[in-house]
């Protein structure tokens, strides 16, 4: 079964797996622990894995410089490549400091089932907050990207954004606009933050944008100077959480089935129809 939407095909249904695994200070550990997480995600029929935001470095703003790395030299981005390639699978690399040139950038690579690079995300708006009892600032070690790009991984189209960028749900309308149909977020929302946002805004993203979303978030560790959440979870495109994690290490799996983003759009069609321009409003 193959359905047309603006130009772009969806194809059978498949098997989404997100990786929620426990991050050390060992770059190493925290490198094979994800690889073995990989595989076992593929194993189990997965034929696009995801991985957490920051998956390779504790989640403290002065550890990305020194745990950053270039791409293609990089010995994590060398293990999601080869892993992908030998698992055969689209595999969404969650995301790393990446260093280019004089900046380092809180990245997302996605390779596809031979090992190849198939588009990268740079995380737009960085997270710079003041919360109780924490504040961080991203913008310290970290620079904003500027790409959004629709991915073909061949089975559908995927959209990737990290994290603070599910905030701004324009980034998201932009990428169902350009046809992407899996919306995944690797993503790294703490224990003030988690339990007030994170499924509401997992649940809208899918729900405005008739898209599943995958959100990936690390283990919790409570000894950690930045707790985060868990909860990793998927959502079908009526926003029904169709899978979610708890708290430790946890591999979660739907089905994603183009049907049903095809009945949901066509019984509300919010992407097909006209989008005013607000510019075109009357204001009272």
């Amino acid at each position: 079964m193959v359905f047309m939407e603006g130009g772009l095909q969806v194809k059978d249904k498949f098997r989404l797996a997100v990786c929620q695994m426990s991050v050390t200070r060992d770059k190493e550990t925290n490198i094979r622990r994800a690889g073995e997480m990989v595989r076992e995600a593929a194993a189990g029929g997965a034929k696009v894995v995801a991985l957490p935001e920051m998956f390779n470095c504790p989640y403290e703003t002065h550890f990305f410089p020194a745990y950053a790395e270039s791409y293609p030299d990089g010995e994590t981005v060398k293990m999601l490549a080869r892993v992908a390639a030998d698992a055969g699978i689209v595999l969404v690399g969650g995301s790393i400091p990446e260093r280019d040139g004089d900046k380092v950038y809180n990245t997302s690579f996605i390779f596809g089932p031979r090992g190849d690079l198939l588009g990268r995300h740079r995380k737009v708006h960085l997270f710079d907050v003041d919360l109780p009892n924490l504040r961080i600032r991203e913008s310290s070690t970290l620079g904003p990207g500027n790409n959004l790009d629709v991915i073909d991984a061949g089975l559908c189209k995927l959209g990737v954004i990290i994290c603070f960028d599910v905030r701004f749900p324009e980034l998201a309308r932009l990428l169902a606009l350009e046809g992407a149909h899996v919306l995944v977020i690797p993503a790294a929302f703490n224990i003030i933050t988690g339990p007030a946002h994170w499924e509401m805004s997992m649940r809208a993203r899918a729900v405005d944008n008739q898209v599943y979303v995958a959100a990936a978030s690390p283990a919790r560790d409570e000894s950690a100077k930045y707790v985060a959440y868990g909860h990793s979870m998927i959502v079908d495109p009526w926003g029904e959480v169709v899978a979610e994690a708890g708290t430790g290490e946890e591999i979660i799996m739907a089905e994603i089935d183009p049907e049903k983003i095809k009945d949901v759009r066509g019984r509300l069609p919010l992407l097909s129809q006209r989008r005013t321009d607000l510019y075109e409003i009357k204001r009272k």
